[in-house]
């Protein structure tokens, strides 16, 4: 035997497709699904690109679309622990009457339920391809595709206007309390000789709606194995929202005052919603750092008393 014969090659690492074939996973099935998911959902997708993600309420859709799909690619390495069983009779079940319910509502307009059937549509696939263990692990990815469905209108106002009221009474009375002349009627702010309606987009229902999805997301990453700082932080989220459109308000307000009312519009109100969301991210991550710094404290002071009782 010669000693060329003893030589290998160098060992290329199977890639994702190559190990998911090796499972028994027929690709071109896995294809066809895919390609079936993308015709499907493609006419839904145009017409929110149109429309409800032009605006400032939906804008975040795409993005929470993206971080679902890094989501799912994270869990790629779980594949290898589990058994890849399909289940046909689930699978095709909860896919055909998902894509139904898809037909029907996107020929009577009703988006919220279209994009909401993506998530047991994926679901149907997942069942098909692996069964229950695979969808398990994609669980957390198909749940927060949740905030990209866009609530109806009905809904919203249900919360907006009494959420406007609110804030404009909050403003309202902590400017008179510091001495400014300022009166209020329902969403209705007088101050001066200006007056001023509190819109929609002041409510704070849009960063609620963006601030939870990146709240989700920040827990779920980062907070895995602390029950108490996820609560805590899942909790804080519409207060730190209502807290920051409170400051955008009074920020509008009083910037009506001194400047007048012309000049707060377009640039000014725009960058102050800018500045209210990072205001309000500021306030959730600081949140957490106080959070850490008081389980880091009580770890210690516990720790410290044990160590005490033990030598006693």
């Amino acid at each position: 035997m010669s000693i060329e014969s003893l030589k290998t090659g160098p060992v290329r690492r199977a890639s994702l497709f190559d190990r998911v074939e090796s499972r028994g996973v027929n690709l071109a099935f896995l294809a066809a699904l895919a390609a079936s998911f993308f015709v499907a959902y493609l006419p839904t997708y145009l017409r929110l690109a149109g429309g409800a993600w032009r605006t400032e309420q939906e804008g975040h859709g795409p993005l929470i679309m993206l971080a679902a799909a890094w989501l799912a690619w994270q869990q790629r390495d779980k594949l290898k622990t589990i058994e890849l069983r399909s289940a046909p009779i689930a699978g095709w079940t909860i896919l055909l009457l998902s894509l139904l319910l898809m037909v029907v509502t996107r020929s009577q307009d009703i988006p919220m339920i279209e994009v909401a059937t993506q998530i047991p549509v994926l679901l149907g696939c997942l069942l098909l391809i692996g069964g229950w263990p695979l969808a398990r692990i994609f669980a957390f990815p198909l749940a927060f595709l949740v905030f990209s469905i866009p609530p109806p209108n009905w809904l919203l106002d249900a919360f907006t206007v009494p959420l406007k009221v609110w804030i404009s009474d909050i403003v309202s009375n902590s400017l008179y309390n510091l001495g400014y002349p300022v009166a209020q009627n329902g969403a209705m702010i007088m101050i001066g000789s200006y007056e001023l309606m509190v819109k929609d987009a002041c409510s704070g229902m849009n960063s609620i709606f963006a601030l939870s999805a990146i709240g989700v997301f920040y827990i779920h990453e980062f907070v895995r194995d602390h029950p108490i700082r996820k609560l805590v932080l899942i909790l804080s989220i519409i207060p730190i929202t209502i807290l920051a459109n409170v400051f955008r308000v009074v920020t509008l307000v009083l910037g009506a005052y001194y400047i007048g009312i012309d000049t707060i519009e377009g640039l000014f109100h725009d960058a102050t919603g800018i500045a209210l969301f990072v205001f309000a991210l500021t306030l959730f991550f600081l949140l957490d750092r106080v959070l850490i710094g008081a389980e880091y404290l009580s770890q210690k002071m516990f720790g410290s008393k044990a160590a005490a009782r033990g030598a006693a």
